[in-house]
């Protein structure tokens, strides 16, 4: 798409009329370009000079880059994801200073040639009073995007270029920089500044949730739909309330600017207590919120799982519905005079109180700790209680899964990776896992499912104390605690030469394990609890028939099925005070038995191993159900306690074989 010939025209009229009047005709270019000129015009530039210009050397270029460390982190990877969207198009992708000192560049190599040409290149300034009206310089004068077409330049020996450019601005509202795109002016296409703006949206979200990442963070919308998307507005609050900052998108839905927005309190820009925000994110921490703007604009809002607020003893207990024990986030654990994330998890079964006391005795000692269990008992839960029950509970707690990151992907997860370390590697490379956590807690959750080949670098590390990414050849010291979780055997793994024996004895320093919800003793407690957290004001209980169906199932997802079970049955209920079996779904009855009861089929004897047929005979009658169970049971065995492979196997649902085997 080319430039309108109109606008050519009266970029070429302006001139001619610059040069005979000295001074710049009015109403002739758009406003903003004939600010800019008239600013160029004071600054006493004159357009028809040639391209003279400074290029920083490398120190002080370097300098200037490490000043501005934290964009180019944020702004890189956008860069490059913007230059594969303009890649072959004569394009190039300029990243800047606050003064307008090119950062960064990226291109098709034959339009980089021609924009040395004008001095377009890392080192060299382009701001209003260095290189006229340029969209670069332009966008950081007004502090807004623009775009600036070949004559409207105010620098003759620039008006082979068409530039898009948005400002950029820091967390805190202050400009930082500029994003542009520069091209021959005959492939202009007017999608560009779209994709400049939407990629400087882009870098700003991300560099202000990692600015903010230990604060409360919310993110919302009028829209629902667009809490997530470039078009949510991100406001960040300290634990008492009060407003740190707001992205641009923020402001604009709120209707001031950041400077007025700053310092005010969440009650007075979202109709509500904090303490209710808080109780929200206890119980529902992946659900959004509504909330009510002063202009009376309701938004729905929703607040990152890892950023929840970590309140004090004080503030929980002065809540009139405060969390429970069990889903109350950790606060560090200081004393035993404190209530402290390790106490809050004990609710009354002795197992768990069991487990506490034994992981209480090896806090803060450089034990590694390794917690089984089923899916959904708690494991992480647990982990991230021992880290803020610990001297390490104001470093990070970072978690990885083992089980759900590809076996391709988990090495450069892990241990990070340098500049060219494989083919699709990032730019400047990326940290790992193991760095990330420094001086803090590394969670390795589902160990018992991490690649072979990865154990030995893993023993590595926690030996040596080093971690080495991939295609560096320098080590980094680390400092971090460990803790594993699996619902695997690791024994019998290290049996099967699944994994190492080495590094289940240097993971194995203290193993616990989590019962199933199934055979603890506070199931109640925790029915009580729960519904108190998800009611608030409510007073909710279940029904004698509901207790008896819940005290009867045999809970598979444990806890996590429980919280999931108890919300759904509240929505259900509607306002209603009595959770009854009409509020529960339907799935729920089938699996408990007392809906649809599904026919578990005994296996034929001709399709059981020969050590498994034992004197089984024809089915009929009323032996069917024994051979069923039975089937069941040689299934169970079959695959060493695998639940799911035994459900696999026989071709049922886990839900469907643990009510078999609970029945008899």
């Amino acid at each position: 798409m080319s430039i309108p010939h109109g606008a050519m025209d009266m970029a070429q009229h302006a001139r001619a009329g610059l040069r005979r009047a000295g001074e710049v005709p009015a109403g002739v270019l758009p406003s903003i370009i004939e600010k800019s000129w008239q600013r160029c015009l004071a600054y006493g530039l004159d357009g028809d000079s040639g391209s003279e210009y400074d290029v920083l050397g490398f120190d002080l270029l370097t300098d200037h880059r490490e000043k501005n460390h934290q964009l180019l982190h944020h702004a890189l990877p956008v860069i490059e994801s913007l230059f594969e969207q303009i890649v072959d198009t004569q394009n190039m992708v300029v990243l800047t200073n606050n003064s307008g000192c090119i950062l960064h560049t990226c291109g098709d190599a034959e339009f980089l040639a021609q924009a040395q040409r004008v001095a377009l290149m890392p080192g060299v300034e382009w701001s209003e009073s260095s290189k006229g009206t340029n969209a670069i310089g332009t966008a950081l004068a007004e502090g807004a995007p623009v775009v600036v077409h070949a004559e409207q330049h105010y620098v003759t020996a620039n008006r082979f270029l068409t530039c898009s450019a948005s400002p950029i601005v820091d967390p805190h509202g202050h400009l930082t920089g500029a994003l542009d795109v520069t091209g021959d002016h005959r492939g202009f296409n007017r999608h560009t500044m779209a994709l400049v703006r939407m990629s400087v949206q882009m870098i700003e979200n991300n560099m202000f949730s990692s600015a903010f990442r230990d604060m409360l963070i919310l993110r919302f919308h009028a829209r629902p739909e667009f809490i997530g998307t470039l078009c949510q507005g991100m406001v960040a609050f300290t634990e008492d309330g009060t407003l740190l900052s707001a992205n641009r998108n923020a402001c604009f839905q709120l209707g001031e600017d950041i400077e007025h927005l700053r310092g005010r309190g969440f009650p007075a820009l979202f109709g509500m207590p904090i303490t209710r925000l808080y109780d929200h994110l206890m119980v529902r921490p992946h659900d959004p919120i509504m909330l009510s703007l002063s202009n009376g604009v309701r938004v729905l809002a929703r607040a990152d799982c890892d950023m929840r607020p970590r309140r004090s003893a004080r503030m929980a207990m002065d809540s009139p519905t405060a969390a429970s024990p069990l889903l109350r986030p950790a606060a560090p654990e200081r004393s035993d005079a404190r209530p402290c994330g390790l106490t809050r998890l004990q609710t009354g079964d002795p197992q768990i109180d069991a487990v506490v006391e034994k992981v209480r005795k090896v806090v803060g000692r450089d034990i590694p700790i390794l917690i089984q269990g089923e899916t959904g008992t708690g494991k992480e839960l647990l982990a991230k209680a021992v880290h803020c029950a610990g001297p390490r509970a104001d470093k990070p707690f970072v978690a990885v899964n083992c089980a759900a990151i590809p076996e391709g992907l988990i090495e450069s997860e892990l241990f990070g990776y340098e500049e060219g370390a494989f083919t699709g590697a990032r730019r400047k490379g990326n940290t790992g896992r193991i760095q990330q956590a420094e001086g803090g807690t590394l969670f390795l959750d589902e160990i018992g499912d991490m690649p072979l080949s990865l154990q030995a670098r893993l023993l590595r590390v926690l030996q040596e104390r080093v971690v080495t990414p991939l295609g560096s050849l320098k080590s980094c010291p680390v400092n971090i605690v460990v803790i594993c979780a699996t619902h695997r055997r690791i024994r019998e793994l290290v049996g099967e030469g699944r994994f190492r024996e080495d590094l289940y004895f240097r993971l194995n320093g203290l193993t616990v394990t989590l019962p199933p919800l199934r055979v603890r003793g506070d199931l109640d407690t925790l029915i009580v609890q729960i519904l108190s957290e998800i009611g608030g004001d409510r007073s909710l209980h279940l029904d004698d028939e509901v207790a008896e169906l819940f005290h009867r199932h045999p809970w598979p997802g444990n806890i996590r099925q429980l919280v999931n079970l108890l919300r759904t049955a509240v929505v259900m209920a509607d306002g209603e005070e009595i959770i009854g079996r009409e509020h529960l779904p339907d799935d729920f009855i089938e699996d408990i038995g007392e809906g649809c009861l599904a026919a578990v089929p005994a296996a034929p004897a001709a399709d059981l191993p020969a050590d498994r047929r034992g004197g089984v005979t024809e089915p009929g009658g009323s032996r069917l159900q024994d051979l069923a169970l039975q089937a069941i049971r040689d299934a169970v065995t079959h695959h060493d306690g695998n639940i799911s492979a035994a459900a696999r196997e026989l071709g049922i649902s886990r839900s469907t074989l643990y009510r078999k085997l609970q029945g008899h």
